[in-house]
């Protein structure tokens, strides 16, 4: 009886855990204000993963590597 017990717990705890997560998914989609302005990298696309398995990340063109220099200088130091 008390293995029982354990089980149901277990699957009431389960069942919880996704109504609260579901719960927070549409309470958080319905506060999405009429004039929200998207990001600029979000109008430019989004690439996703080769194997299809990894998160789809956002193309950032705007975005400017501050360490582009160091690199470079570092690429072409490691070949001598």
């Amino acid at each position: 009886m008390s293995n029982a017990m354990i089980y149901a717990g277990i699957a009431i705890g389960v069942i919880a855990i996704a109504a609260a997560v579901v719960y927070g998914t549409e309470n958080q989609q319905n506060y999405i204000p009429e004039n929200a302005v998207l990001a600029p990298a979000t109008e430019q696309g989004s690439i996703s993963s080769d194997s299809g398995l990894g998160p789809v990340i956002n193309k950032e063109r705007w975005h400017v590597d501050p360490f582009a220099d160091e690199a470079a200088a570092i690429r072409a130091n490691a070949g001598k």
